[in-house]
């Protein structure tokens, strides 16, 4: 876990605070959307420089990816090819292991029995991303699968997928995938958990002991409530990807839309034509 100015929750009361004198930016679920990921890390950077602006002084900025980077989407390989190096923005960058990582990454480690339901689950399409015929794929055995994935990700990808860390703490917020178990302390939530846990988190009303945010379960709209923030807003379907910024004890929205990578997409500044031309 990376932590950013932890504090003593029973200090706080119920104001929640970013880490003093930082900001951060988490994304939701990207799901193999680099056009809306490009677009969101262009709105982010005009964010923090308009506000540094304003406060006359730089600050300290964290970009957190809440998981789920691959599979649904178009491009797999696009976004874990930028967001496996330095932001192209000034802002230090840290990725979350989503379900969806977890699953090809433990397929790819000696369970490849795992790999059939991640092809079903969006795999197929991180899979023709790096290059895999998926027809293919749905007739071979577990093992040849396993065996042709591992071909076809490069060495430096799949090391990135595995090396992902499953939370990150900034201040009274701590960044998860997927939620906790509640009733549970925090030191003693399983990896599972934090990727995989829908209803039991959802349904919760506890206070755990600090504000979560979290990806992994798609609503149209963000969902706050008094205990957390949701942000998967099904980027894959919806064609919305939702960031929730973090300063002090103030917190923002910014998203990209497909009807944005649209209009930026399409030529300008051209005569029409006349009719019969």
């Amino acid at each position: 876990m990376s932590i950013f100015g932890a504090r003593d929750r029973k200090a706080t009361g119920r104001s929640w605070r970013g880490a003093p004198h930082k900001r951060c930016y988490a994304i939701g679920d990207i799901h193999g959307r680099l056009d809306l990921l490009e677009l969101l890390l262009a709105k982010i950077s005009e964010d923090m420089h308009a506000r540094d602006m304003d406060a006359r002084e730089q600050r300290e900025t964290v970009v957190v990816s809440l998981g789920d980077l691959i599979d649904k989407g178009p491009d797999s390989r696009g976004v874990v090819a930028l967001l496996s190096q330095p932001l192209p923005i000034r802002a230090r960058l840290i990725c979350l292991k989503g379900n969806h990582e977890d699953t090809l990454v433990r397929g790819l480690r000696g369970e490849p029995n795992l790999l059939g339901k991640w092809l079903k689950q969006g795999g197929l399409e991180c899979a023709r991303s790096y290059g895999v015929d998926g027809g293919l794929l749905d007739t071979q055995a577990e093992e040849v699968i396993e065996h042709n994935l591992a071909a076809a990700i490069p060495r430096d990808h799949l090391q990135f997928l595995r090396s992902l860390p499953d939370t990150v703490r900034f201040g009274d917020y701590l960044l998860v995938h997927a939620g906790l178990r509640p009733g549970i302390p925090f030191e003693e939530q399983t990896a599972n958990d934090l990727r995989w846990i829908r209803k039991p988190f959802l349904d919760s009303t506890a206070d755990h002991g600090f504000m979560v945010v979290h990806g992994h379960s798609v609503t149209w709209e963000v969902e706050e409530r008094a205990n957390r923030i949701g942000i998967d807003t099904g980027a894959y379907t919806s064609g919305v990807l939702t960031a929730l910024a973090i300063e002090d004890d103030r917190r923002w929205f910014l998203r990209a839309t497909e009807e944005e990578v649209r209009s930026s997409a399409a030529p300008k500044n051209q005569s029409p034509q006349r009719p019969g031309m």
